[in-house]
């Protein structure tokens, strides 16, 4: 018995002079505020991230200051065709009506409204009605192609609400985006998404300097000239296209940026129509490809293939070669970012070049210049000075800058291409192609190559 309780009371002895050191060595108190601590910082940190998820997706407050001031736009056209194969045969033409559908967006409270011409094209009247289901006769005060915006304006007893316009180039890919419209004549629409990409060009060979922001907000059939806004409700964008297989939306939609919205509006006001300012160079993005066709590093970036002489470019010393790199400090990775900035900018206006030429980066100051050639069936062409004729080693010819042809660009004429020949008629200069109206059938073409080569193009 005594053999059992002597090893116990070591034990228990043993026990408590462990426990007396441990107390001495550490702080339960201190480990317990360091739990608890951890613990609420923890809390805040989960509840701050939640706040700030929150707060950043108002979609309600955005809704709720823009959803007035989106309007549906009802296009009414009258065309000449027969309605019968009697009429048919007897060429007897009648007139038929047809209506279209679209969006606009006020922008100004005494009733201005932006829109896309394709929502208003051929109309013969106009018809506006407001979120409170007024309706008004709207007057198309101008229109641009080439951005696809136009602009109406309606007249009320009263203001009307506003959207006002936000800086496109400041948005972020990412970034929460609301597009409100009338998609198949559901009038007051919202639907809400994320801003996929930016300067996004649809057409490669299209000269309209397209230069789109994309998002995955839903867009349908009669979207077309309302609003996209950011969760401020501000305007950054007028939706205008969807890319579908279906006719419908598949993911994702397009809209012209604010920026160039709002200079076409300002202005087809004040100028009665767009007033485009050109540096004066001609080229293409660069890419991997054609970094390697030029044994150039970069693959991004614009390259410079020409320069317009007398323009604001060669002036500056921006040559041939050079890859401009920023517009204003604005990143240029391609095409579309350069023509896209530029439709903001209007002749006089200065912009700061950055470029890269044999590793060196320049800074160049270019004053834009007013385009001084001439489009025609879709090309943009220029006269040639002599210099550039001995160079083709021709004795006419106007060039071909660019063009939104797709039959010619399928045909393979390109930028840097010189139309020499018109029916037979040998073309010494733009004034030539005045007397080749609308309604003059073109039934062959010649074309020179930069190679040398003539391409005669035959229209059956």
């Amino acid at each position: 018995m005594k053999k059992i309780i002597l090893p116990f009371l070591v034990s228990i002895l043993g026990g408590f002079v462990a426990l007396y050191i441990h107390n001495l060595n550490f702080n339960h108190v201190k480990e317990i505020d360091e739990f608890q601590n951890n613990k609420l910082a923890n809390i805040s940190y989960t509840q701050n991230v939640n706040t700030i998820d929150t707060s950043s997706i108002d979609f309600v407050a955005a809704a709720n200051k823009t959803i007035h001031s989106v309007v549906h736009v009802k296009n009414t056209s009258v065309s000449k065709n027969p309605s019968s194969l009697w009429n048919y045969f007897n060429d007897n033409q009648g007139n038929n009506t047809r209506i279209g559908m679209g969006s606009g967006v006020i922008i100004s409270k005494d009733g201005y409204i932006i829109t896309n011409t394709h929502v208003i094209e051929n109309a013969s009247s106009i018809e506006v009605t407001t979120n409170n289901n007024k309706t008004y006769q709207a007057d198309l005060i101008g229109s641009d192609e080439v951005s696809d915006i136009a602009v109406l304006k309606i007249v009320g007893k009263e203001s009307f609400p506003y959207i006002r316009f936000a800086d496109s180039d400041q948005t972020k890919i990412g970034e929460w985006v609301l597009a409100v419209g009338n998609p198949f004549n559901l009038t007051s629409t919202v639907t809400a998404g994320i801003i996929s990409a930016k300067s996004r060009d649809l057409n490669d060979y299209d000269s309209k300097n397209q230069s789109f922001i994309q998002t995955d907000a839903a867009v349908n059939s009669g979207n077309s000239g309302g609003a996209l806004v950011n969760t401020n409700g501000d305007l950054i964008g007028i939706n205008t296209a969807i890319t579908s297989v279906t006719g419908g939306f598949v993911g994702y939609s397009f809209a012209v940026p604010s920026n160039v919205a709002r200079k076409v509006f300002e202005d087809i006001i004040e100028f009665g129509n767009v007033q485009k300012g050109l540096l004066g160079v001609t080229g293409f993005g660069l890419n991997s490809i054609t970094a390697d066709e030029l044994n150039i590093s970069l693959t991004e970036g614009f390259y410079v293939n020409d320069i317009e002489p007398d323009m604001g470019a060669a002036k500056a010393g921006i040559e041939k070669g050079d890859v401009i790199l920023s517009l204003d400090k604005l990143k240029i990775a391609k095409f579309s970012d350069l023509s896209g900035y530029l439709s903001t900018k209007r002749p006089g206006d200065i912009v700061l070049v950055g470029l890269i030429r044999n590793a060196i980066k320049l800074n160049l100051e270019v004053k834009l210049e007013k385009n001084k050639n001439i489009e025609f069936i879709g090309m943009q062409l220029k006269n040639m000075s002599s210099e550039e004729l001995d160079k083709f080693n021709i004795e006419n010819g106007v060039k071909v800058l660019n063009h939104r042809n797709n039959s010619l660009y399928r045909m393979g004429i390109k930028p840097g291409y010189v139309l020499t020949e018109i029916n037979g008629k040998n073309i010494n200069s733009t004034n030539d192609l005045s007397e080749f109206n609308s309604d003059t059938k073109i039934n062959q073409m010649t074309f020179i190559s930069p190679e040398g080569e003539k391409e005669r193009l035959i229209f059956e």
